[in-house]
């Protein structure tokens, strides 16, 4: 009757083996994953963790416990954890003065090269009442604010203007332009000498 049996939605089973009271606890050890949290029953006090009775060791058992948060003036905003895009997109906050010349930004922490802990990262959701125009269209909207400036056509004329205009600032000017600066300038120099 057993085989006939059908199963009908989702059945789950432990992936980890449930240690046994008969087995010595250094072989339950050896045998679970290292992920799985488990106290051999010489730590347990009939059956349940007991925090260290020493001050010291209590507090970093707390300090591990306690979520590292803004506090609760920000409402407890956590910390989140820094990925590259999320670096990315900081850095070009930061820098935000450059990209656009007609807008013009209170100076901020903008010498300190440290990122920010505390910050929330936030969707911005049109509402219906703006006007089609004032809205992104979907290929517009990108993932990370670095690929929504590099796919911006104006900011990408102003970036190629100014870069023509600080190189042809660099541009050597008169007769330094015909010198020829490289690995063999003397050797060519003696050459024309002797010839």
């Amino acid at each position: 009757m057993t085989e006939n049996k059908l199963s009908i939605g989702l059945t789950w089973e432990p992936k980890v083996p449930l240690p046994s009271v008969t087995k010595t606890g250094s072989a339950v050890l050896q045998k679970l994953p290292e992920n799985v949290v488990w106290k051999p029953e010489s730590e347990l006090v009939d059956g349940l963790f007991v925090p260290p009775s020493d001050p010291r060791k209590m507090n970093k058992f707390l300090r591990k416990q306690v979520k590292d948060t803004a506090g609760k003036s920000w409402f407890e905003m956590p910390a989140p954890t820094i990925t590259p895009e999320l670096k990315k997109d900081l850095q070009i906050l930061r820098l935000r003065s450059v990209l656009d010349p007609k807008r013009h930004y209170k100076k901020g922490d903008s010498k300190s090269k440290t990122l920010p802990k505390y910050f929330q990262v936030g969707t911005v959701v049109e509402s219906a009442s703006d006007f089609f125009s004032g809205r992104l269209t979907k290929k517009e909207r990108k993932e990370t604010l670095a690929d929504e400036l590099l796919s911006d056509q104006p900011l990408g004329k102003y970036r190629k203007r100014k870069v023509r205009e600080i190189e042809k600032e660099k541009r050597p000017v008169g007769n330094e332009k015909w010198k020829i600066k490289g690995k063999h300038s003397w050797k060519r120099a003696k050459q024309r000498r002797h010839v």
